[in-house]
């Protein structure tokens, strides 16, 4: 998958406000789709969907304990916000770059 449209599938899932939450939640620890849905106050189903949105963008995986294979154990994947990262840092040097430019030539015409 291209850096881009990496970045769109992350925007995307973040874009959910409840998604946000999640993916904080997991990055505490990992946690069960049920822990997840009590903490958001949501019913399983819309849980289950946003979780599924979450590991289609590859933000999130999910795993299976051994003693139990029906549960769900739901962590974030790591090095999947790398794109957005290098792509908010890049995005940041080119605004300081231009304010920089825009600054330097604001104060040539003032003298």
């Amino acid at each position: 998958m291209s850096a881009g449209r990496s970045i769109d599938k992350t925007l995307a899932a973040l874009a959910d406000p409840h998604r946000r939450r999640a993916v904080e939640l997991l990055g505490q620890r990992p946690r069960r789709a049920g822990e997840l849905a009590d903490a958001l106050g949501l019913p399983a189903p819309a849980m289950s969907r946003h979780l599924r949105t979450l590991k289609q963008s590859g933000l999130v995986e999910e795993s299976h304990p051994e003693f139990d294979a029906r549960v769900r154990i739901y962590t974030l994947k790591e090095g999947a916000m790398a794109d957005l990262k290098k792509w908010l840092a890049d995005t940041e040097r080119l605004w300081a770059d231009q304010l920089s430019s825009f600054k330097t030539h604001v104060e040539k015409k003032r003298k």
